[in-house]
């Protein structure tokens, strides 16, 4: 009876809705306290503090959690955490119609005195032949005796007449209600599932002691071996907490646990930080249980200039024009700028102090002195740790002393690399070994002493093959690189680039940002501008293919002569365009456009469309005209009884099918004279069902109809404009296609952002992204809230409870849709087939699997969880869109 009397252990709250399992398993862990009670059960926050208060014991290494409480136990582990043992008396006090064993005769007894439980009321329910302490303790009998250990007896009774909110509100009964509410509002309760209280419930001996824990937030029991106090010392194996007016040491060893208050899990040492609230069970010397209370550091800052040092430990410093005297010992820390270690001698006068001093004793005594600002001056050698070209400081890893130290660098610091001036310091990676000088904080000298990466600034002078490269640096000089085998080339627009896509010219090629391995390869070229010009509504005069020299007149009526060369790229209406067959073209009067650097042509473009906006047509004349972006309007000649229109989406378009401003492009013949066929350019949004890479074949549905369309003439962008290939796209996806004619010449990835809404007003709608990010999304095109089947326009139905999908629709209408939501209990995580699966919620629920996306967002509050943190029970809310999980929220 003994060992079963002290063998209760802590766990969640007697009332928490939290989940109860029962299969524990033993851990090796090296402060395992019972054999089954696992490290990381749910529990065990409260089964140490408990423990090593001297409030619960073991019975042969075991803790029994899930055993029901027997009343005799309660009251006796009531007792016990209101630290009233010294009050038993022989138990010859206690009522004998009351039944308990022997030894609970002395609890029984002060458990009366002390007005935990009432005579006449534990009598008149328990029957004449029952064994009052022997009856198992229901979920509202414990309540009761609970809210009176905690001296909220007078508040239960306050709160006797108020509804408990419970479905079975009726099943408590009528003196309980009281209790059951003060559990409520001191958060110890939320009751069961369905919302009920289930008062007659069983309470585990795991429930009793996890509400004796959480009690302890609201009384000071004052158990001797308890002390909560600022730590002033830590190490490895020690512990100092300044408590109750002086100091306190403790051992840490592998028996020490370490928790936080607002975390059930377990954490460590680290946890720990100087200067911080910590609570500390002793136990024969050593920290048996210790729990971070509050985290902030108990410390003041003040800035100052130090004017001097002094003798016997004192510093005078000028603070806010004030002089003060500050006094350390031999326990304060000095640091400098880097949060190095160093002696007080270190102090510079003129230098900026920052004093923390301590704000838990009257003295105040300063614990860290750290310089903000000091002057230095000294050479040495070193590592690159990281270089901020924003705020001009390089910070260095020293190699005499391990320190990091930040220094500036300005204008007339010298960086050298091979025996040349670098062209700045962003050309300085990571790493690079160094010597360097710093005079007045500031380097004034820095030389690389083994080869490094860099990244180098220039503008292409020439590429030779797949061997060399020359350019010209920051620094106008000229330099020639060897290019490694296969060099990445990155050119804004252009997916996969390669070295033929690279313009290089004397007189202004590209402006490039040049990757430079160890052994002095081009790994890398990122193209940052480009200097050519492009010349519009030019006019052939001549061409001869001989010298490859190309006169034209523009507009103006001015002469133009350029060269054409094996790079220049050619365009025209041909979907395998070579320079030769653009050569056969350039005849007298023909229409083209020219891309060129000075005389060089980069890019001949045989005028054969009309890009602009439809302004009408001349059915007698048989003309149609088109506005051009220059503002020009130009009326095209067509044959037949009408032109040939196309329109994705209808098979025999007519110009009935055009209005004003519709954006066209008019293909013309192979004479550049008359109208080929008018394409009307329309934009539709599309979610992608299948992507074929071989032919650049895509499947996609919108508003419900499906369809096959090419892309392999179309520029392909990504949500952020940049250039992907059709690899890149993938189903599921939303993209906005637009069709010239029934040709694809664009397609765009649309931006989904999902998240929760946070704020709606007249002008915009706040969402709080997945990544945690507040967005502001304008409604000022319009809005449409998409949710089910309803489509309503404005935002009077959106919540900010409402967990949605945003997009932007092609008409810049912003497009809600709100997600499907499913609440749960998880069950487990099946990692074959990456699946998370829920508890049915009926036997003909089918609906318990759902796949795990490489971009589900599983989180509790703002803190981002993985799949295997889920336990079994865990409350969980799954969120989708339209078919597809895509947020798991745990409860």
């Amino acid at each position: 009876m003994l060992v079963t009397a002290m063998c209760l252990s802590g766990g969640a709250a007697v009332f928490a809705e939290e989940a109860q399992s029962t299969a524990v398993t033993t851990s090796t862990a090296s402060a395992l306290l019972f054999s089954d009670v696992s490290d990381g059960f749910w529990a065990e926050k409260h089964i140490y503090k408990l423990a090593a208060e001297g409030i619960i014991l073991g019975d042969a290494g075991k803790f029994r959690p899930s055993d029901s409480v027997t009343q005799q136990e309660a009251i006796t582990m009531a007792v016990r955490f209101m630290n009233l043992e010294s009050k038993l008396g022989s138990g010859s006090g206690a009522p004998e119609e009351m039944k308990v064993n022997a030894y609970f005769k002395p609890y029984l007894e002060l458990a009366l005195s002390e007005k935990l439980i009432d005579k006449t009321e534990e009598l008149s329910t328990t029957g004449a032949s029952e064994s009052w302490g022997a009856k198992t303790a229901t979920r509202e009998w414990v309540a009761k005796l609970l809210v009176r250990a905690l001296g909220q007896e007078d508040k239960a009774k306050s709160a006797g007449s108020a509804a408990t909110g419970f479905a079975d509100h009726t099943s408590i009964s009528p003196a309980a209600r009281g209790y059951v509410n003060v559990a409520v509002q001191l958060e110890l309760t939320k009751g069961v599932e369905g919302n009920r209280f289930d008062p007659l419930g069983k309470v585990t001996r795991a429930q009793l002691a996890t509400f004796l824990s959480r009690g302890s937030e609201y009384v000071t029991p004052g158990y001797s071996n308890v002390y909560e106090g600022i730590v002033t010392e830590l190490t490895d194996s020690k512990l100092t907490l300044f408590t109750n007016g002086q100091l306190k040491s403790f051992a840490l060893d592998n028996r020490s646990v370490y928790f936080t208050k607002d975390s059930e899990a377990k954490s460590s040492r680290t946890a720990i930080q100087l200067y911080t609230k910590v609570l500390v069970v002793d136990k024969i010397g050593s920290a048996a249980y210790v729990e971070v209370r509050d985290a902030s550091q108990q410390l003041e800052k003040t800035e100052g200039t130090l004017l001097k040092k002094l003798s016997d430990n004192r510093l005078l410093m000028l603070v806010n024009n004030n002089s003060i005297e500050y006094t350390y010992d031999s326990s304060t820390s000095f640091l400098d700028q880097n949060g190095n270690a160093i002696s007080v001698d270190s102090l510079t006068e003129d230098s900026t102090i920052i004093v923390q001093r301590e704000t838990f004793t009257s003295a105040k005594k300063p614990v860290i002195i750290q310089v903000k600002s000091g002057v230095v001056n000294k050479s040495g050698t070193g590592t690159v740790d990281l270089v901020n070209v924003s705020d001009k400081t390089i910070r260095i890893k020293d190699d005499a002393t391990g320190a990091i130290e930040t220094y500036n660098y300005d204008d007339t610091s010298i960086l050298i690399y091979q025996n040349q001036l670098l062209g700045g310091a962003a050309e300085l990676q990571a790493g690079a070994a160094v010597t360097y000088t710093v005079k007045n904080s500031v380097f004034t000298r820095l030389e690389v002493t083994k080869a490094m990466e860099r990244i180098v600034k220039g503008t292409l002078l020439s590429v030779e093959g797949s061997t060399l490269l020359s350019f010209t640096n920051s620094a106008g000089k000229a330099e020639i690189k060897a290019l490694a085998a296969k060099p990445v080339v990155v050119i804004n627009g252009i997916a996969d680039a390669t070295l033929g896509d690279l313009i290089a010219d004397v007189k202004g090629g590209d402006q490039v940002e040049l990757t430079i391995s160890p052994d002095e390869q081009v790994t890398k070229i990122i193209v940052t501008g480009r200097q050519t010009e492009l010349l519009t509504d030019l006019s052939v005069v001549n061409y001869e293919p001989k010298y490859k020299a190309l006169m034209v007149v523009d507009s103006a009526n001015k002469v133009h002569a350029f060269t054409v060369d094996d790079k220049t790229k050619a365009e025209y209406n041909s979907t395998t365009p070579t320079l030769t067959g653009v050569e056969s073209l350039l005849t007298k009067g023909r229409k083209i456009n020219v891309t060129h650097i000075g005389d060089r042509v980069l890019e001949i473009q045989v005028f054969y469309k009309y890009e602009g906006t439809y302004v009408s047509t001349d059915t007698a004349a048989k003309k149609v005209s088109i506005l051009l972006p220059s503002g020009k309007t130009v009326a095209i000649p067509y044959q037949g009884t009408a032109p040939s229109i196309e329109l994705y989406g209808k098979t025999s378009a007519t110009i009935a099918d055009l209005k004003a401003g519709d954006p066209v492009t008019a293909i013309l013949s192979a004479n550049q004279d008359t109208l080929q066929t008018l394409a009307i350019k329309k934009t539709v949004q599309f979610e992608i069902s299948s992507v074929n890479t071989s032919n650049s074949r895509i499947q996609a549905s919108s508003n419900g109809v499906t369809d096959n369309f090419y892309v392999d003439k179309a520029t392909l962008l990504n949500d952020a404009g940049a250039a992907i290939t059709v690899s890149s796209l993938q189903a599921g996806q939303t993209v906005n296609v637009t069709f010239s004619g029934r040709t694809a010449a664009s397609l765009q990835v649309v931006k989904l952002t999902l998240g929760k809404v946070t704020a709606v007003d007249a002008s915009s709608v706040t969402v709080k992204s997945f990544s945690g990010t507040p967005e502001v999304h304008s409604i000022a095109n319009g809005v449409k809230v998409i949710r089910g089947t309803s489509v309503t326009s404005g935002t009077a139905t959106l919540t900010t409870s409402d967990h949605v999908e945003l997009r932007k629709d092609v008409d810049g209408t912003l497009l809600i849709k709100v997600l499907n939501s499913l609440e749960r209990k998880f069950q487990r995580y099946d990692s074959i087939n990456n699946d998370i699966l829920v508890y049915r919620s009926t036997i003909q629920d089918d609906n318990y699997r759902f796949a795990v996306t490489s971009n589900l967002y599983i989180h509790q509050g703002d803190t981002t969880l993985t799949v295997q943190s889920l336990k079994d029970n865990d409350k969980i809310v799954l969120y989708f869109s339209g078919d597809k999980l895509v947020e798991v929220e745990k409860q």
